[in-house]
């Protein structure tokens, strides 16, 4: 409560404030006394540099002003995550946390001090245009992104509803920058989608993790758990959301045994979240595609599964975000996000800055595949037996027309355009034989 009266005083009594607030404190050992007053001198200090500042620099500046570009300037440097968020800034965190904003639909972080695209959301106008996990923004319409935060950035993509903007970003493998042309759209997110995958393997893609994941991936598997013998659970360019939604699909596939820990400087901060029998509903194989854009929530799912031996994960390296955030409101009308803690999985390794490594590691691409006119097989032989042949391709042609006309199947010819899909299915496969 003193913090936040303190945070909330005029420039003119901050300084006698601080000084009573602190002093204070200042009975007590010797160790106290020296490390509260050496406190009071760094306040002093930097209640002196804004009194200077206010009075010489060259262009008129206001105490709110300067106070407002202090607190960005330390927030900006504790971490990548950490910021203060203005009454703007706060705004438009609430309306992100809705659900439902104008914009672009890609979710970036800092990497290497340089803007970069953690994930393009399935189906929005940054992914119909073609920006892809790992590309860096190098300018925004004009703008450059060098010094720029991320809620800056995130403040210059939004805007109304079909008014476009340009992207300029480097990507790997192209000799020169690449200029995107976004319409923005309304972003909404469908998190979870469900296919089949020949008879017995249900594919599930979650896109982020909003507050129905669980529910929605749990009731995807109670569908069709007569059929399914295997999973395959795809987290690619998934950016995270709720930790509890990431918390509860793990309980879906692990009955027993830690899911994630969270620790922090302050023991209030540290918690253990854990697996239940009760809540668990499936123990068929599962394989879990991740890449570059799998992201914090999707990192702890992927992470505690392949931790519990509970699936395979196939693809790339994720993005490297273990950390959580809290929001912290100083005002009615602006705030602080702050990092408060680091994720950890069950066997104690860390997410942060090191990602999770994929089991079996496939780059994407596709299956490149040739057509041998030369090879004789039985149906080329002049005595074969016809009959029997057209019944075969009687039945191929019914299937392949059930699997044209059904959006929620995923044919062969999809397969050979992702070569991670391939791969995880062909795991599924060898998992159902040897498990019988």
């Amino acid at each position: 409560m003193k913090n936040k009266k303190i945070m909330t005083l005029g420039f003119a009594s901050a300084t006698v404030a601080f000084s009573l607030f602190f002093t204070s404190s200042l009975f007590g050992d010797a160790t106290v006394k020296d490390a509260e007053t050496s406190r009071l001198q760094a306040l002093t200090k930097f209640t002196k540099v804004i009194s200077i500042v206010e009075q010489y620099d060259v262009d008129e500046i206001t105490i709110e002003e300067l106070i407002d570009k202090a607190l960005d300037g330390m927030m900006k440097n504790l971490d990548a995550h950490s910021n203060y968020l203005t009454e703007k800034d706060y705004k438009n965190l609430k309306v992100q946390t809705s659900g439902e904003f104008g914009g672009l639909g890609i979710t970036v972080g800092m990497k290497d001090g340089a803007l970069t695209v953690i994930a393009p959301i399935d189906g929005t106008p940054a992914d119909l245009a073609g920006l892809k996990s790992a590309d860096i923004i190098l300018k925004i319409d004009e703008k450059s992104t060098i010094s720029m935060t991320i809620d800056e950035a995130v403040s210059l993509m939004r805007g109304i509803v079909g008014d476009p903007i340009d992207v300029t970003i480097v990507r790997k493998g192209e000799v020169k920058p690449l200029k995107i042309h976004i319409v923005r759209g309304v972003i909404t997110i469908e998190s979870v989608h469900a296919k089949k995958i020949g008879e017995d393997t249900l594919y599930i893609r979650v896109a982020s993790f909003d507050q129905k994941v669980a529910k929605d991936v749990a009731k995807e598997i109670r569908k069709n758990k007569s059929t399914t013998k295997g999973i395959v659970l795809d987290l690619r360019n998934n950016p995270g959301g709720l930790l509890d939604q990431a918390v509860d699909l793990v309980d879906l596939f692990v009955s027993e045994g830690d899911i994630v820990s969270q620790k922090g400087r302050n023991k209030s901060d540290n918690k253990t979240y854990s697996a239940s029998k009760n809540s668990t509903i499936t123990e068929v194989p599962v394989v879990v595609l991740i890449n570059g854009g799998s992201a914090s929530a999707s990192e702890i799912v992927s992470g505690a599964l392949q931790d519990h031996k509970r699936a395979v994960l196939v693809g790339e390296n994720t993005f490297g975000k273990g950390s959580v955030q809290v929001v912290l409101p100083i005002t009615d009308t602006d705030a602080i996000k702050l990092t408060i803690a680091r994720y950890y999985l069950p066997s104690g390794r860390t997410i942060q800055a090191v990602g999770v490594k994929p089991d079996i590691e496939v780059n994407s691409g596709e299956i490149k595949t040739h057509k041998n006119e030369f090879a004789i097989k039985e149906a080329d032989l002049k005595e074969h037996l016809e009959q029997e042949l057209e019944k075969v391709n009687e039945k191929k042609e019914i299937k392949k027309e059930d699997k044209k006309a059904n959006k929620d199947i995923i044919t062969p010819e999809m397969l050979d355009k992702d070569i991670q899909l391939k791969e995880a299915v062909d795991i599924i496969k060898a998992l159902v034989i040897t498990k019988g």
